[in-house]
Parts: structure tokens; sequence; C-alpha cells
């Protein structure tokens, strides 16, 4: 079995959306990717649901994230 420690969300609201993401996630990985299933990606409309909420939860408690890379550096930033 696949098992990963469950945080809460940076809003609370999200939290609900952040556990049905893990859970989606952690049943593709562990039935699917870990025997050799690639294909598609059944957690893609959790996850940006998820992802919204977190993006409202950031400008609703007026978090700075300047400079911070959610998903990868960014390619388009020059190097400083």
């Amino acid at each position: 079995a696949f098992y990963c420690m469950s945080m809460n969300s940076v809003g609370e609201a999200c939290t609900d959306l952040k556990r049905e993401y893990d859970q989606c996630f952690n049943r593709w990985f562990a039935e699917k990717f870990l025997k050799g299933d690639r294909s598609g990606d059944p957690c893609t409309d959790s996850f940006r649901k998820y992802q919204h909420c977190v993006q409202k939860a950031i400008k609703e408690k007026d978090i700075p994230i300047e400079g911070v890379d959610f998903m990868g550096p960014n390619k388009d930033k020059p190097e400083g």
C-alpha cells in the first residue's frame, strides 16, 4: 500500500479538495502508475479545483508569493 502524510491546505476551505486530490493521486499511483499503466491522469479535474481554491486563498490572505515557483521553474524569468 502507498501511504502519504496528510496535511491541511493553505486555505481551510480547500482542505477537502486537497484530500480528494490526494486520494485520487494515491489510488492512481498505486493501482496504475506503479503497475506500468502510464495512460491518462484521472485526477486532473480534482487538481484544478484544488489549485483554483488555493490561488483564491492566497489572494484573500494576502500571502506574498513573489518569486515562488509552484509548478517547476519559471523559464521566462531571467537569472539574477
